[in-house]
């Protein structure tokens, strides 16, 4: 993916972090999120003219457990509420 869609600023804004002792593991589960994002969406990220804030708004959440949750992440509820914000966008097929 080319165009930057969430900064490491956005992320870190909302969870509240400071400094920049946690950039790189912040940025690792950024880079996971966008995945999953994609994945679901059944499109890259990059076929979007402009990201829909909704898209944007997944992809800080899922940054979030996984930052939040990294020892009892429910991946399964995180997938099905990902699904649920993204249904409109999502596309049948590859």
């Amino acid at each position: 993916m080319s165009a930057v869609v969430v900064t490491l600023e956005e992320a870190k804004t909302w969870l509240r972090v400071d400094g920049e002792t946690e950039d790189a593991l912040i940025g690792s589960f950024m880079a996971a999120a966008e995945d999953i994002v994609a994945g679901i969406l059944r499109q890259p990220l990059s076929d979007f003219a402009e990201v829909p804030e909704v898209v944007r708004q997944a992809i800080l959440y899922a940054t979030a457990q996984f930052y939040e949750q990294r020892e009892a992440l429910l991946t399964p509820v995180l997938v099905d509420t990902i699904k649920r914000l993204l249904f409109a966008y999502r596309k049948e097929s590859w």
